[in-house]
């Protein structure tokens, strides 16, 4: 027995229209580009001596090298678990979200100028993210190949690993907010598609048992722990930014939390919503 695949199917359309909505917004709107560059702004004033090194390492965790490693061990996860069909989606994964980055990026491509950057200008090929695109599909397949009792816990550190990310190539200024939230809906809308394919192939696999109140209450504490986790962990950046630069940390705050807000929103929507979806 198979179930249908019209949840993920519609969940895959409102990430590709979301996907289109904030690529028109971020290259065509001047407003939405004003505040997109306000955010970065915000972002970039965190950095310095204190934190570049460690960001930059987080920033190159989604490099390709990584990526295909991590990708190929989330596969062989899935093979190890009797589930040929799941390792050949998160393959596929890896390759179609990254090509589909790439040539959108060359179509897309435009210069989006900023003063204040100086002659570090962010290229014109940036929108959507590779990094944030590539962050956020291992996130997503970490949930596809997680057994159900680990699947919640996949998915909160999955979505803490993408949004941490996205937030490292804000700091680096290679990417406007929406570059990173164009590359978390390339991955969805993929992903989504792809577990429509496996409700189709796959039979249908056993839960994780309810649990009754206690097993509930183990849900709860885990997501507050990955909460916890993300403010503390954006308190660290906050705490050692270079007192040089607080003046425009401050100036910058409010698009800055915001900012920081939507990222983290949209990787835990997507990460907790394909966990509950499996």
């Amino acid at each position: 027995m198979t179930r249908r695949p019209t949840v993920p199917l519609l969940v895959a359309l409102a990430c590709f229209l979301a996907l289109a909505l904030t690529g028109l917004l971020a290259l065509a709107s001047p407003g939405v580009h004003e505040r997109d560059a306000a955010m970065l702004h915000g972002f970039v004033a965190l950095d310095g001596p204190r934190v570049h090194d460690a960001v930059d390492v987080l920033a190159h965790l989604a490099d390709p090298l990584p990526y295909a490693a991590a990708g190929l061990a989330f596969a062989l996860v899935a093979l190890m678990r009797g589930l040929p069909w799941r390792a050949g989606a998160v393959v596929g994964l890896l390759v179609v979200t990254g090509v589909s980055t790439q040539v959108v990026k060359q179509l897309l491509a435009q210069p989006r100028f900023e003063v204040w950057l100086g002659g570090d200008q962010i290229g014109p090929a940036a929108w959507p993210s590779g990094h944030s695109t590539a962050a956020m599909t291992l996130a997503l397949c970490a949930v596809l190949v997680a057994p159900p009792a680990l699947r919640l816990l996949a998915a909160v550190c999955g979505g803490a690993f993408a949004a941490a990310v996205g937030y490292a190539v804000l700091v680096l200024a290679w990417h406007f907010p929406s570059d990173v939230l164009g590359g978390f809906l390339m991955a969805g809308g993929w992903t989504a598609l792809a577990v429509a394919f496996l409700r189709v192939v796959e039979p249908v696999r056993e839960t994780a048992p309810a649990g009754g109140v206690e097993a509930g209450r183990a849900r709860e504490r885990l997501i507050g722990v990955g909460v916890a986790a993300a403010a503390g962990l954006a308190a660290a950046i906050v705490a050692a930014a270079p007192r040089d630069r607080i003046t425009i940390y401050a100036s910058e705050r409010p698009t800055l939390v915001v900012g920081t807000l939507v990222i983290a929103a949209l990787a835990g929507a997507l990460a907790m919503g394909f966990a509950r979806a499996e």
